[in-house]
């Protein structure tokens, strides 16, 4: 892997440390380039030499007896030129590769060392165009721009001296051209444009996001009936890119897009009125003529390296938001590992004056607080929404680290453990639960790589899942996903808690684990709930309050803060928050639709 993480100098030299020992490719093929650029002159010099020998002896053409070699040297020039930028480019490109390639490498090393909450905050599809698109676009600098960089500067240098070495008058008629072409790029690209590009990127990063999020949505968006509103998102964010595209093009743009191809392409509007001029005064007329030709043939060149640099601004533009966003990526803080790691002694859970704000957030998630689960007992989260119970339970597979305060596992601060010890003394169960393109069996043993499909069998049967067992054409050796069998949801999240049992963690955190299960699925879960439960540290999250009641502790939390706690009975008695919450749980589970209630409703509807 290369050291490019390590910034050089920013920017050029910040994206070559991603190349390692192919850097000095880049250099090569660059000065190949400006090499093929110069030699890229010859023929139309060559071109001159021609019409210089054919006006000198006119009408007596055959007099031009060099036509034939000049004829060959442009050959040779342009194939000269053909072949060192066909060679400089192999070389741009084998380090423009080897960068892209150690780029993804080395963000994809990164972010497997950073906590797993940072990705509940950056969506998969943010960080893939990250990833791979920004990568991508560096590749297009290293490979093609800077070559053309290159062979811009040295078209721009050979530009000076041969427009200046024949008749510096027509010289500089060429050069206003050039002058206005620089004007219009910098209306387009400075100011107003280098603020566009960012907004791109930034519209691009943001449709790849909600595209993402709309996909894996679409289950939430079946079970709902949700209609047109259920792409808003994605909808908005792909409207949002096209107006604003539209809008730049058009705005800031078109009036400066016009007048530097105008500028370009009618060069010659500049060069024939200050030739006709000159002519008058002119002693050797042939000579001039001569002059003149050189200058309308050679200014076929001058649209070519203005265009280079116009695509060579727009790619450096977007190389560098797409650097910023690498460096984005990589400056955030991995998840530190201790020098000498401590070992638990036991499954008792311990949160002592724990506080935690989420990064930009203004208010802590969790503020101050404490309390105890030993070993082998269950402990239930509950509280209004946003109270701060699901960042407790991450806190404690250390999926964010505590600002302040400690949680302890065993004993032992979960920031004084090897994470992997870590992970494997706690099993966790999601609201919504994510399937590989695998087996069945290799879902499951993802928990237990070594697991052998005795262990897989029994633990899916834990689980209850012998009937998805049952109904699958090679039992647990189908595959899942695409060109294979789908699971309900409900299904999903059994085969999750088989992963959990199988694991055979002393600690389980269950986060609102039953909340999309249909009743019978429910049920189901339940029991396995029972099994994987069985002797181990139990931390649940659940809205439902029937689901807790059996629990040994229950800790109440609200706005971040723990308002109560104790068991279900306890609770009830002192008539607080956790009293009320039962009470409007038990009515809205008493509620039901009858007649009355449904005419009452069809007749304000009608009313309306």
């Amino acid at each position: 892997m290369a050291k490019g993480s390590k910034k050089e100098g920013g920017g050029i030299g910040e994206l070559l440390a991603y190349a390692g020992d192919r850097k000095f490719l880049t250099y090569l093929g660059m000065a190949l380039s400006a090499l093929s650029q110069l030699l890229s002159f010859g023929p139309y010099v060559c071109i001159w030499l021609v019409a210089r020998d054919l006006i000198a002896v006119a009408p007596n053409w055959s007099e031009a007896t060099d036509i034939a070699m000049y004829g060959w040297w442009a050959v040779g020039f342009a194939l000269a030129s053909i072949v060192a930028y066909f060679v400089g480019l192999m070389c741009t490109h084998l380090s423009a590769f080897r960068c892209a390639s150690n780029i993804r490498k080395t963000t994809s090393e990164h972010l497997l060392k950073l906590p797993l909450g940072y990705f509940d905050m950056h969506a998969t599809g943010e960080l893939r165009r990250v990833v791979d698109g920004c990568a991508a676009s560096t590749e297009t600098l290293l490979a093609h721009m800077l070559p053309d960089i290159a062979g811009a500067a040295a078209m721009v240098a050979g530009l000076l001296v041969l427009l200046f070495a024949l008749d510096w008058r027509l010289g500089a008629a060429c050069l206003i051209s050039v002058v206005v072409s620089f004007g219009a790029m910098a209306a387009m690209m400075g100011g107003k444009g280098g603020e566009f590009m960012k907004a791109y990127m930034g519209a691009l990063v943001k449709m790849n996001k909600t595209g993402t999020e709309y996909v894996r949505g679409i289950p939430v968006v079946k079970v709902f009936q949700q209609t047109v509103y259920s792409f808003k998102a994605f909808h908005d964010a792909i409207a949002e890119y096209a107006d604003m595209a539209q809008n730049y093009a058009g705005t800031f743009c078109r009036g400066p897009q016009v007048l530097n191809l105008t500028a370009l392409n009618g060069l010659v509007a500049f060069l024939l009125p200050v030739a006709l001029l000159l002519a008058p005064g002119e002693t050797d007329f042939a000579h001039f003529m001569a002059n003149f030709t050189f200058y309308a043939i050679f200014s076929a060149v001058v649209p070519t390296a203005m265009t280079k640099l116009m695509f060579v601004g727009e790619a450096s533009q977007m190389s560098a938001d797409s650097l910023a966003r690498i460096r984005s990526v990589m400056d955030s803080k991995q998840l530190s590992v201790p020098a000498q790691p401590k070992h638990p002694a036991g499954g008792d859970v311990r949160f002592e004056d724990v506080s935690f704000t989420y990064e930009g957030a203004k208010a802590p998630a969790v503020s101050h607080v404490s309390f105890s689960v030993p070993a082998g007992s269950t402990l239930a989260l509950v509280g209004p929404s946003g109270g701060g119970k699901s960042t407790c339970a991450s806190l404690i597979p250390r999926f964010w680290d505590v600002s302040s305060g400690r949680v302890l596992v065993g004993g032992v601060d979960v920031r004084d453990m090897d994470p992997h010890e870590l992970m494997d003394q706690v099993a966790f169960v999601f609201q919504t639960n994510q399937l590989f393109r695998q087996t069945l069996a290799d879902n499951v043993r993802a928990s237990k790589p070594t697991a052998t499909g005795d262990e897989v069998r029994a633990a899916l049967s834990a689980a209850q899942c012998d009937d998805i067992v049952a109904k699958l054409p090679q039992g647990i050796n189908t595959m899942l996903g695409a060109g294979g069998a789908y699971l309900s949801g409900g299904e999903v999240q059994r085969v999750a808690l088989a992963r959990a049992i199988l694991k055979d963690a002393p600690i389980v955190v269950l986060d609102e684990a039953t909340a999309f299960a249909d009743p019978e699925n429910e049920a189901l879960i339940q029991r396995a709930f029972s099994k994987l439960a069985a002797g181990r540290t139990v931390i649940m999250i659940a809205h439902r309050l029937s689901t807790v009641v059996g629990a040994d502790q229950i800790v109440v939390l609200n706005q971040g803060s723990v308002q109560e706690s104790g068991t279900h009975a306890e609770l009830l008695s002192q008539k607080g928050l956790y009293a009320k919450m039962w009470a409007e749980y038990e009515q809205a589970a008493s509620w039901k639709i009858t007649t009355a209630t449904a005419d009452a409703a069809v007749t304000k509807g009608g009313e309306a």
